[in-house]
């Protein structure tokens, strides 16, 4: 694959937009915060009638974290986080539909009439419309996190970078919640991930990034306009580059 421009200077045409189940959830901490998910649907609005195809994931940490406990069956535990990345997509679909804008969720595995099963040809059809396409459910297997599936349909719709939008606003050194003088990076190299294990994204899905030159921008979802910023190129977060 050839090797993509520098981010800052490219158009950016189609992104994959990951959201964090914790950013949607806002200071609630869990389930829904309805205004900043409508604030979410404004800004996306407001990129795609510019013209950019966006596809996104979203994680399930806003409803479930079951490999915190070592009780609990890791496939079990698993199923249910795709449950909870399903749930977080139809809800913010339908966000998004009352914003004006025309959604897909497609997952990996059948929902009954909830989802539409995923098919890449069928997600880049739609996207090509410019309309939106939810990729839930993960991967659809378990032992590989919403990391994974971000990266995978990034690379399956070939975005051209990944927007990922966390509840921090980048890549530290150490906790900024812990350590008031620890250092936000502007740019890094997605081996840097993998070599020092810094924890952004789980390594497997960093690695798979790298080998297929997908960069991706991390920056806080709730600051101000920072979507439309990102990728209208006043992005202030950390570049990750493959």
């Amino acid at each position: 694959m050839a090797r993509r421009k520098e981010i800052n200077k490219m158009e950016l045409n189609r992104v994959l937009l990951k959201l964090s189940g914790e950013a949607l959830a806002g200071d609630k901490k869990s389930g829904f915060d309805e205004e900043t998910v409508k604030a979410v649907a404004a800004q996306v609005k407001e990129i795609a009638d510019k013209g950019t195809e966006i596809g996104v994931v979203i994680g399930g940490g806003n409803f479930w974290r079951g490999r915190t406990s070592n009780d609990m069956d890791r496939i079990k535990a698993d199923q249910i986080g795709m449950l909870a990345t399903v749930m977080n997509c139809i809800y913010t679909a339908d966000i998004f539909r009352m914003a004006g804008l025309k959604c897909h969720v497609m997952t990996p595995f059948n929902c009954g009439d909830m989802t539409e099963l995923f098919n890449i040809d069928k997600a880049v059809e739609y996207l090509e419309k410019k309309e939106i396409v939810f990729f839930a459910g993960g991967t659809g297997h378990p032992y590989f996190s919403t990391d994974m599936a971000m990266v995978l349909r990034a690379i399956e719709i070939k975005a051209d970078v990944i927007l990922s939008a966390k509840a921090i606003d980048g890549v530290y050194d150490s906790d900024p919640k812990t350590n008031p003088n620890a250092k936000k990076y502007d740019k890094m190299k997605m081996e840097d991930i993998v070599d020092q294990k810094l924890g952004v994204i789980d390594l497997a899905s960093a690695v798979l990034a790298m080998e297929n030159h997908m960069p991706m921008m991390l920056f806080g979802l709730n600051e101000k306009d920072s979507i439309i910023n990102t990728v209208t190129g006043h992005f202030t977060g950390t570049l990750v580059e493959a």
